[in-house]
């Protein structure tokens, strides 16, 4: 039977990313192949006594059921749960945001025009750069996206360095986003003004100032 390990599942707005704002479907897989040093869902790394096991009917009937015709499906690392074709083929009639870390290819996940990616690019302060799969740089899309967060002024050099070799914002969208509590956002803003980098976006996570930081199904 095709089961999920579901740390959480909720409806709030996306807090980064292109949908940024806007309500979604959250659902959050336990189990997570990276460590990074920086994590602020490490409670996803792995399955807690909390976790629902739910099958891929059940997982699309909850959010269908919710009126909300966005999804995001975070973790943990999504790509790792071997029954993901068979939830997403479930989803055709919703607009799906796959969140991944980056470390996993994205290309076979890729079945249809309502399934989007967003990729993290993990720079070394994150202590995980050398397990990004490098193939996802040039598998990604327009309708994908880029996300690089940024704990120090070396990861903000790193991150051009990136952008700027495999000409991501020709291929997909991207964004800088500042972990929280590091690297202050108006340092990423002067760095975005002296490269001219059009095409790049700063995200904050809007979540994270609407409410407590550590708070969670929100």
């Amino acid at each position: 039977m095709n089961t999920f390990p579901v740390i959480e599942k909720f409806v709030s707005i996306d807090g980064e990313g292109p949908t940024a704002g806007a309500l979604s479907v959250f659902v959050r897989f336990a189990g997570c192949n990276l460590r990074c040093r920086w994590c602020d869902t490490s409670y996803a790394w792995q399955e807690e006594p909390g976790c629902e096991y739910l099958t891929d009917a059940r997982l699309a009937a909850y959010i269908r059921s919710t009126g909300v015709r966005h999804v995001t499906l975070t973790g943990g690392e999504p790509l790792l749960q071997k029954p993901l074709l068979s939830l997403l083929a479930r989803l055709t009639d919703c607009e799906v945001h796959i969140e991944t870390n980056g470390s996993v290819g994205i290309e076979r996940f890729r079945v249809g025009e309502h399934v989007h990616f967003v990729v993290d690019y993990k720079l070394p302060g994150s202590g995980m750069e050398d397990r990004m799969d490098k193939n996802n740089l040039t598998a990604v899309r327009r309708q994908d996206a880029y996300k690089f967060v940024i704990a120090d002024e070396a990861d903000l050099q790193r991150a051009f360095e990136v952008i700027e070799r495999y000409r991501l914002t020709e291929r997909c969208q991207v964004y800088l986003s500042t972990a929280f509590g590091e690297i202050a956002p108006d340092a990423v803003v002067e760095e975005m003004i002296r490269r001219r980098a059009n095409g790049v976006k700063l995200q904050l996570q809007l979540h994270k100032y609407i409410w407590e930081p550590n708070k969670r199904g929100v």
